[in-house]
């Protein structure tokens, strides 16, 4: 195999810092929504705005490939992944069902002292939105309330399957279906009726408030995807 001094020179690149630096300043641009799902993914601009050289920037974009976020067809320029509805229906159906498990193992399996730590954080993170809506300085997000619920069930195969690489197309779908104050409220709501059913043990309701809290964010995310002219797919 013929290695040429350039595939040497990304390759070393790749191994550096700056490449996991790059990745996640790109990662995040597409988690704010700044690099929108279905916009191409201009590795030159990205260089230029991250002060790099393209070398980081390409690795970025193949690891973003590789937890299917960014798309790249032959002879196409890369994309952000578009959101679409059968995706979405196959993603939700998935969390309904392992976040629900997840759920009822973390209402019995949580301590006292972090179930008192899951509420204090989601009232935090509530402030923090009330700072935000009013604007103000609001700081960055406190915690994931999800993806601490899916690590306090402790079973390994939900915490891969979930909070891996999935976890960050988990992330836009969700950031989608929550992005209207109407919708953030409600999570809200739903999300301390989640916690106070782990707090009193009822593993049952936990897990189906949680599934209903899932099913919820899914219908609202299916009517922004058909305002946007993507028919949700029958159930």
């Amino acid at each position: 195999m013929n290695v040429t001094a350039e595939t040497l020179a990304l390759r070393d690149e790749a191994q550096t810092p700056l490449s996991d630096t790059v990745f996640q300043q790109v990662l995040e641009a597409i988690h704010q929504g700044r690099l929108a799902p279905g916009s191409v993914v201009n590795e030159a601009a990205l260089a230029l705005e991250f002060g790099v050289s393209r070398g980081p920037v390409r690795e970025a974009v193949r690891r973003l490939q590789g937890i299917q976020l960014v798309t790249r067809e032959p002879y196409m320029k890369a994309r952000v992944v578009a959101l679409t509805a059968e995706s979405a229906l196959e993603l939700f159906q998935m969390r309904m069902a392992l976040e629900g498990v997840a759920c009822n193992l973390a209402a019995q399996r949580m301590s006292d002292a972090d179930i008192e730590q899951l509420i204090a954080d989601l009232e935090q993170e509530r402030q923090r939105q009330v700072r935000a809506e009013q604007g103000g300085a609001a700081g960055p997000k406190v915690f994931d309330f999800h993806e601490r619920i899916v690590r306090a069930s402790g079973n390994r195969r939900i915490i891969h399957a979930l909070c891996a690489d999935l976890y960050h197309l988990l992330r836009l779908y969700r950031r989608h279906s929550g992005t209207v104050l109407e919708r953030k409220e409600d999570a809200f709501a739903e999300h301390w009726q989640i916690a106070r059913a782990i707090k009193s043990r009822d593993v049952d309701l936990a897990e189906s408030l949680m599934r209903s809290h899932i099913e919820r964010a899914a219908r609202h995310l299916f009517t922004h995807l058909a305002e946007d002219g993507v028919r949700p797919p029958s159930s």
